[in-house]
């Protein structure tokens, strides 16, 4: 890169620090997940849970384009059938609620209408999506499931900020590598799946 493009580069990111507008806040809300399994022998179905933290906002006055990002604290988990099968029956494994609680570190583009002639003061719409990246903290007991440290996902979802403070927001997010497996079955797998509804007051 030459002088000058790292010089313009430099103005233009300085430029867009200083215009930005940073905000935070608690988030907290409820998530209604599951696991999608790589082949479909497991009968999964969803639980609720939720999830806590603080959310950070950086948006770019006049184009509504910017990021936010959070830490936030995650428990979520579903319902699996281990009894109808003799690989785990056999062992005493009965059917189970799989709880998995992890520390989520989103990071999303966002995108928020805020040229409504003043009506976005009142009611601003917004979109957003990025990676998230989840590290396992703790579980409940799973004699059948093994987990790694962390794995990625992927959220998108839309909502409304109300009176320049508020927001209430909903999305869905997938997971893009593992988060349980079984330790009997070799390489079956279960990626995270679910929907979630946040609520989120910024300063």
């Amino acid at each position: 890169m030459s002088r000058k493009s790292i010089i313009l580069t430099t103005l233009l990111a300085t430029a867009l620090s200083a215009s930005a507008e940073f905000r935070w806040g608690p988030t907290a809300g409820v998530n209604f997940s599951t696991f999608h399994w790589k082949q479909p022998l497991l009968d999964t179905s969803s639980r609720t849970g939720f999830q806590a933290g603080v959310l950070g906002e950086l948006m770019i006055p006049g184009i509504g384009f910017g990021i936010d990002l959070g830490l936030n604290y995650n428990m979520h988990g579903a319902h699996m059938n281990f009894g109808d099968f003799v690989v785990w029956e056999s062992d005493g494994i009965k059917d189970q609620n799989v709880w998995m609680h992890t520390i989520q570190i989103p990071v999303n583009l966002k995108f928020k209408w805020t040229r409504m002639n003043g009506f976005e003061q009142t009611l601003a719409p917004f979109v957003f999506g990025g990676p998230v990246f989840n590290f396992n903290v703790a579980t409940n007991s799973q004699p059948a499931l093994e987990h790694p440290a962390g794995y990625v996902s992927m959220q998108c979802g839309a909502g409304v900020e109300l009176f320049e403070h508020w927001q209430i927001s909903g999305g869905y997010s997938w997971g893009i590598s593992y988060e349980i497996r079984t330790i009997k079955l070799d390489n079956y797998s279960a990626q995270y799946r679910g929907g979630f509804v946040n609520v989120t007051y910024l300063f």
